[in-house]
């Protein structure tokens, strides 16, 4: 994901004319943290959060505890998390943080701790016009508000600006459980708008996570023309050319079930899905789920990267070859981070707002940086991905 990001970045800085020096001033990080958290039974854990660019505003980007967080990891993840901010147009910088534990196995007395020490570790080096973090993966509004709660006893802050994805209770927005995936949908409407495709569209998706999920219920519900034919998790899943319901799935999988046991079509695999006949593939599962291996096998006419760097360059390369549009995650699922700043907004003004003035906000904000996308892409003669990087970077060059 690191170097897909950074080809990228070099790949669109020389077709816009900057020089070596300003490229990689647009790679470089600003600060980098490691330490280790030790919680009270004697294990260790190592931590990390890297602070990328701040040109534009506080740093900001979420904390993921997984067992596979790595330096290079969150130093991708933070590259992306500046790009995304600067494209969305909102006057934020990017971040990234992680630990590298399996929370699944701590005791929720444990998951505090850990949670409370690694606000401990960087207390000098977040804030609210600092770095603000947020949730990522296997991290939620529980851990946030430990976080949050522990960044207060430590600083005395009150507004409760200094974390978002917060509990409703705590401070948290309205509104933003759904925003990734509210977002994707704008971004893919527009971008649908604009290339003249119309409905019956077909979607095929990868990834029932929260992101996943979100998107295929909203849309089910406010876009009739879009039709689901097929989707998976880590398990495998179901296609069918008639249409599922977005619902029905959801409530299978809320009831701790799996995609694949459901008769509902075909059963299939994540790599058949990659390779179905759609108009729409979604990518909102994990990195690298497309690479040189398997772009070939795609026959969407659009892809639309939900999850954080779900194409590798090499695939990326393959894809633009067969003029197959690729919506970049730095745009399609830059809903979160909006309304993570619409959730900071509010705490600073001592504010809440409601659900429908979040998303009108949202909607604002996703339209207007999908017509710059679209507009630097037909001005400069770059692809969908270049387009969106291209915007960004002229946002962050000096």
């Amino acid at each position: 994901m690191l170097d897909t990001a950074q080809k990228l970045i070099r790949k669109t800085g020389k077709k816009l004319g900057l020089s070596n020096e300003q490229v990689e001033e647009l790679i470089n990080t600003d600060a980098e943290h490691n330490f280790e958290i030790q919680l009270s039974d004697g294990s260790n854990y190592k931590a990390y959060r890297v602070q990328h660019n701040n040109r534009r505003g506080p740093y900001k980007g979420g904390i993921r505890f997984h067992p596979q967080v790595d330096y290079d990891e969150v130093r991708a993840l933070a590259t992306l998390m500046s790009f995304k901010t600067a494209v969305a147009g909102i006057p934020m910088g990017g971040s990234k943080g992680g630990v590298s534990v399996d929370p699944r196995q701590l005791s929720k007395e444990a998951l505090e701790e850990l949670s409370r020490k690694y606000v401990r570790g960087l207390k000098d080096h977040i804030g609210p016009d600092k770095d603000v973090p947020a949730p990522d993966v296997n991290t939620n509004a529980q851990i946030i508000d430990w976080m949050v709660d522990e960044y207060e006893k430590l600083s005395g802050d009150k507004t409760k600006a200094s974390f978002t994805g917060k509990s409703l209770e705590n401070g948290g927005s309205l509104g933003r459980d759904a925003a990734t995936g509210r977002g994707g949908i704008i971004v893919l409407r527009e971008i649908l708008n604009k290339l003249s495709i119309s409905g019956p569209v077909t979607i095929a998706l990868q990834g029932w996570g929260n992101v996943g999920s979100f998107f295929a219920l909203v849309a089910e519900q406010e876009q009739p023309d879009w039709k689901l034919v097929a989707a998976t998790d880590s398990s495998g899943g179901i296609y069918n050319p008639e249409g599922l319901s977005a619902k029905e799935l959801n409530n299978h999988k809320k009831t701790g079930g799996k995609l694949a046991e459901l008769k509902l079509g075909k059963s299939i695999s994540n790599e058949h899905l990659i390779g179905l006949e759609v108009d729409v593939l979604i990518l909102a599962a994990l990195e690298d789920a497309v690479s040189d291996k398997n772009a070939d096998a795609l026959k969407a006419k659009l892809v639309l990267e939900l999850a954080n760097g779900p194409i590798t360059y090499e695939g990326y390369e393959k894809m633009a070859a067969k003029g197959i549009h690729v919506v970049p995650d730095i745009l399609a699922n830059s809903g979160g981070v909006i309304v993570s700043y619409l959730e900071w907004l509010q705490n600073k003004n001592h504010e809440h707002w409601s659900e429908e003035k979040v998303n009108k906000e949202l909607e604002n904000y996703l339209v207007k940086a999908t017509d710059e996308v679209y507009e630097s892409m037909k001005k400069h003669n770059l692809t969908l991905k270049e387009a969106a990087f291209a915007v960004a970077i002229s946002r962050l060059v000096s």
